[in-house]
C-alpha cells in the first residue's frame, strides 16, 4: 500500500516513527485527536493521547470519565506471568460482510452488521467493529507488538468482550490493504460498494489466548469487559504499518495496574 493513499484522506500533522523488530520500543506521541460520531465531530470533552487531553487526564475531562483513573480493573496491561489453565475454546462464527470504514479521528473503525460472533462455553458474544492501535496496547513481556487490532462483542445481555489480535512486521497483508485504501475523511464513514470483508482472515489460525478482566482503552473506561488477547500473531508489512503511523503515530493507553487480577492462558 502507498502511504499517500492513506494520508491523502486526512489533515493531521505527521511524526512517523521507525520499527526495527517485532516488538519495538514506544515511538513519538502523536498530535492530539478529537473524538466523533458515526455522523459528526464531537467538540465537547476533547480527549487524546497528548497535551491537554492525554491519557493521564481523562479523568478530569468530563464527570463520566472518572472511572479512567478511579478503576481498579483497566486496560490495557502487560502481560508478565499467567495462570496456566484448561481454558473453553474460542468458537468463531465470522462471515464475509459489506466493508464500512470510519475515521473516529483516533484511529480506523471498521463496522461489522450483524451475524458475526464467537462463542464461549454457553455465551455467544456478537461483533459489532474493531479498531486498531499502535503500537501494541498490550505488553508482552514487557514490550508491545507494532499494532494491535481489538474486535470488540456483546452479549444479548449486554456482557462485553474484546478479542485482540496483535500483528508483527513481515509478509504484505490483503485484509489491512482493502481496509486502508478505503479511509475516508476524519469523522466520516465510508460504505465501500462491492467489497466484503471476512474478519477471520485478520486473525490466526490458532486460538489459543491469555484471558483477563479488565475496560475500555479508551473514554470512559468501562469496566467489566472480558478480554481475550490471542497469544499468536499476524503479519502486515512494514510499508503498511508506516502508512497507518503516518497518521495516527501513537494511538495506545499507557499500561494500566494489574492489581489483584490475574491472567489465565492456555
Amino acid at each position: 500500500m502507498k502511504k499517500a493513499l492513506l494520508m491523502s484522506v486526512l489533515s493531521f500533522a505527521v511524526i512517523v516513527p521507525s520499527y526495527a523488530a517485532d516488538k519495538p520500543a514506544v515511538p513519538v506521541e502523536p498530535v492530539e485527536a478529537v473524538e466523533v460520531s458515526d455522523k459528526k465531530p464531537v467538540f465537547a470533552k476533547r480527549w487524546g493521547y497528548v497535551g491537554a487531553g492525554a491519557a493521564h487526564r481523562w479523568a478530569d475531562l468530563a464527570p463520566e470519565y472518572k472511572t479512567c483513573k478511579e478503576g481498579t480493573e483497566q486496560s490495557p496491561i502487560n502481560i508478565a506471568q499467567f495462570k496456566q489453565g484448561d481454558l473453553a475454546p474460542l468458537n468463531p462464527s465470522y462471515t464475509p460482510v459489506p466493508l464500512v470504514v470510519m475515521n473516529t479521528g483516533h484511529s480506523v473503525k471498521v463496522k461489522i452488521e450483524s451475524g458475526n460472533s464467537f462463542s464461549i462455553e454457553d455465551k455467544v458474544f456478537n461483533l459489532s467493529h474493531f479498531k486498531f492501535r499502535t503500537p501494541g496496547e498490550h505488553y508482552v513481556d514487557g514490550a508491545p507488538y507494532p499494532m494491535e487490532a481489538q474486535f470488540f462483542h456483546k452479549t444479548q445481555g449486554g456482557e462485553d468482550a474484546v478479542v485482540a489480535v496483535m500483528f508483527k512486521v513481515g509478509a504484505h497483508n490483503p485484509v489491512i490493504e482493502g481496509i486502508w485504501q478505503n479511509v475516508p475523511q476524519a469523522g466520516a464513514s465510508k460504505d465501500v460498494a462491492g467489497v466484503d470483508i471476512n474478519v477471520g482472515d485478520l486473525m490466526p489460525a490458532s486460538k489459543s489466548y491469555y484471558s483477563y478482566k479488565g475496560s475500555l482503552t479508551e473514554p470512559p473506561c468501562s469496566e467489566g469487559v472480558q478480554w481475550y488477547i490471542l497469544q499468536e500473531p499476524v503479519e502486515l508489512s512494514a510499508e503498511q504499518l508506516t502508512a497507518f503511523q503516518a497518521v495516527f503515530p501513537v494511538n495506545a493507553r499507557p499500561i494500566q495496574d494489574l492489581g489483584q487480577r490475574f491472567v489465565v492462558g492456555n
